[in-house]
């Protein structure tokens, strides 16, 4: 349909070169008609319409405002396809030309009603090929002339009442689709389309046509890809969670969680979700306890010690799932936008009888799910998250790709629970591993992608790409080891296309016996923020040599030791600490910004020179720098910090410069320059995401930011002697 209306338009394009065709008193017209892109000026009640033969248009060719008139099915094929503004019958009207071209203008020419003449004074030539017509009604003091006019950029013209321009063109959308909180738009056709025949990595289309002004105004402003460099000469060091020599922090211990399948034990999120809820000062945690059993919950004061309450769906347990729903994949999701107060968590689930369709369940109790929801076909291991960027609710299924390997699918919602209703053939081919994604040494099966979990964190999405790179399941099996995964950071800026710059994975199974041996899977929500760390969930599987695919009662791997001993683990980050640009040890080095914009007053910075230091200074788009924010005149920040003001001399209100477009120029010390952002005020808030929240925040968002710092350092003796601070 789409084709056959540019097809027609052109053609009424191609009708209106002919007349248009032709001398003129300055030499002759252009061989290609060019419509004139105008304005309406100093009136409030049009509505632009368009003349059609055509369909539905045909229908809506109303041609005042205040009255009822329609054209006549019977018009001209010059005016087939063009636009014309729709204005009271017996007003006057000016419109300005914002670039040059011709127009055209219907005006009555009869014995009634003659408005030729304010037209012809004006320049304009009546089209003495198109004959008089009756333009509405079947009476003859509706009949009118056109006329034509080329008009100059910037020239203004006042058009007669009962008269009716057309033939030109307005100013649309910016070709597209919907513009993102950053500068980037995203294609008009979306979701895109992916090209699977490619192996190699996924094309990101903000990194190749990067906006020509990016908006800082949401979150801390990360170097995860060169988005924001205009130029540097620092250094990409990449950097991994460190994991926590207390681990696990859960295992399993309690019936449910020793008796899960063939008695396998498990007590870990399995994507699942751990959430900080500032009303009870406590962590939420919801968990699979035992082998795809049930579902557990669990809450915490301080991340690392944990609670198990009895509840009254199974009393002496903290199980939350009634037993008959059996879960292979699912997670939790707390919604921090929810209106009511029973919709408050949204969880989405797969398994149980009908093991192929997805359940979903909105409930405002954490430990009462409710109404179960019957949705959409989709793989095991499918999960969802949130996309507050955008706000939409993001379905990652399972989905195979043309080779048949394990891949995800995409699907997205502005409403969680409709969304979940996808038809079989909607989700979108979305993301896998490729090659440069290595397989287990000695193996040569390609690596695969198990399972895609994100979150908002600052002013990015940020993914954990779970990468299966082993031998396949029974080869596992039979050995009673538990399969080879690892945990690779992604970084999305438009929640589609993700950036994996670096392959190393950020949590890996450790591949000898240990507690995280294999299997090593995310947290839904990937992290809580505790201060200056960033606190890593996951879990790992510590495999069971002695229950083996083959022996007595293991029917087949889902019985075998390759899912037993599941537990929770803790790694620890740097607050924005994925990738750090590095000045050489005793030497400087820049980093200047591309074009942002931003409404905030103190720039804050996130650095580690102990030895060195950091300052900076404000350029204008031809690189002058803007007084005082100059390098002369910056109070520098020393030492390690996650966040500290830049200062001036004089002045360090960088306010006078809300919505300008500007450059920051950093110089770095013998340093590592993690993020930078302008905040709101002398708090160091960033209004940016944190995953699943932490001590001091009462949203997903930082809205206090040094505050939180406090509300972590009077947690800490609860936990301090159990980390290395």
């Amino acid at each position: 349909m789409r084709n056959i209306l540019k097809i027609w338009i052109m053609i009424s394009f191609i009708s209106l070169s002919s007349y248009l065709h032709a001398q003129d008193g300055s030499g002759s017209r252009p061989a290609l008609f060019k419509k004139a892109k105008v304005e309406l000026q100093g009136s409030n009640e049009s509505l632009i319409r368009m003349f059609s033969k055509h369909g539905l248009l045909l229908k809506s060719m109303a041609l005042f405002s205040d009255r009822g008139f329609k054209a006549n099915i019977e018009i001209p094929s010059l005016l087939d396809g063009l636009l014309y503004f729709e204005l009271p019958f017996n007003k006057e009207y000016a419109i300005h030309c914002l670039e040059a071209g011709y127009v055209l203008v219907l005006a009555p020419t009869n014995q009634s009603v003659d408005r030729s003449k304010p037209l012809l004074d004006n320049g304009f030539t009546k089209i003495d090929s198109v004959p008089p017509f009756i333009l509405f009604y079947d009476k003859p003091e509706n009949t009118v002339s056109v006329f034509s006019k080329s008009l100059k950029k910037d020239e203004k013209l006042t058009l007669p009442a009962w008269s009716i321009v057309t033939g030109f063109e307005v100013n649309r959308l910016e070709p597209g689709g919907e513009l993102l909180y950053n500068g980037i738009r995203l294609p008009k056709h979306w979701p895109p389309i992916v090209d699977w025949s490619i192996n190699g990595p996924m094309n990101v289309p903000y990194l190749t046509h990067k906006p020509e002004l990016i908006n800082i105004n949401v979150g801390r402003q990360l170097f995860v890809d060169d988005f924001l460099i205009e130029k540097t000469d620092l250094k990409i060091e990449y950097h991994y969670p460190q994991k926590y020599e207390g681990n696990p922090i859960l295992k399993p211990e309690t019936d449910i969680e020793k008796k899960g399948l063939n008695n396998l034990a498990l007590a870990g999120p399995k994507s699942g979700g751990l959430w900080w809820n500032e009303e009870k000062k406590l962590f939420e945690l919801w968990y699979e306890a035992g082998w795809v059993t049930t579902l557990a919950y669990a809450t915490s004061k301080d991340g690392l010690h944990w609670q198990r309450p009895n509840l009254s769906l199974n009393p002496g347990t903290n199980q939350i799932l009634p037993s008959e729903i059996k879960p292979d994949s699912w997670t939790v999701v707390r919604d921090y936008n929810a209106t009511k107060p029973n919709e408050t968590y949204k969880v989405f689930l797969r398994g149980g009888a009908a093991r192929d369709r997805a359940r979903a369940f909105v409930t405002g109790n954490a430990t009462d799910f409710g109404k179960m929801y019957e949705m959409g076909i989709t793989g095991d291991r499918s999960t969802m998250f949130y996309n507050p960027f955008r706000q939409k609710w993001i379905y990652s299924l399972r989905w195979l790709s043309p080779e048949g390997k394990r891949s995800r699918a995409y699907w997205e919602s502005d409403d969680y629970l409709k969304g979940m209703q996808w038809l079989p053939d909607e989700p979108y081919d979305w993301a896998r591993a490729d090659k440069l994604d290595p397989p287990y040494p000695g193996s040569e099966e390609d690596a695969q992608l198990y399972n895609l979990d994100a979150v908002a964190y600052e002013s990015i999405m940020l993914g954990f790409f779970e990468i299966l790179n082993g031998p396949n399941n029974e080869v596992l099996a039979a050995k009673g080891f538990p399969k080879s995964t690892g945990l690779n950071f992604a970084y999305s800026r438009d929640g589609f296309h993700w950036h994996r710059p670096d392959r190393k994975m950020a949590i890996d199974s450790e591949n000898k016996p240990a507690w995280d041996r294999g299997y090593v899977q995310s947290l839904g929500n990937l992290l809580t923020v505790r201060g200056d760390k960033l606190w890593f969930y996951y879990i790992g599987f510590a495999g069971d040599e002695k229950v083996k695919l083959g022996d007595p009662g293991v029917k087949n791997s889902m019985y075998s030791g390759l899912y037993a001993n599941g537990a929770t683990g803790l790694a620890f980050l740097r607050r924005d600490g994925f990738i750090s640009l590095n000045s050489d040890a005793g030497s400087s080095g820049l980093l200047l910004t591309r074009p942002v914009k931003f409404s905030g007053k103190y720039l804050f910075v996130n650095v580690d020179a102990p030895q060195g230091e950091l300052i900076a200074e404000v350029v204008d788009m031809e690189g002058k720098t803007i007084a005082p924010f100059t390098f002369e005149n910056c109070i520098g920040v020393k030492g390690n910090t996650t966040i500290s003001k830049i200062g001036w001399k004089g002045e360090s209100d960088l306010s006078i410069l809300n919505d300008k477009p500007v450059r920051f120029r950093f110089k770095v010390k013998n340093g590592k320059f993690y993020s930078f952002w302008v905040s709101r005020d002398d708090t160091g808030r960033s209004d940016g995401y944190i995953g699943g929240g932490g001590p001091g925040f009462s949203t997903n968002v930082d809205n206090v930011g040094i505050k939180a710092y406090e509300a972590e350092k009077k947690m800490s003796p609860l936990y301090k002697d159990k980390i290395a601070q």
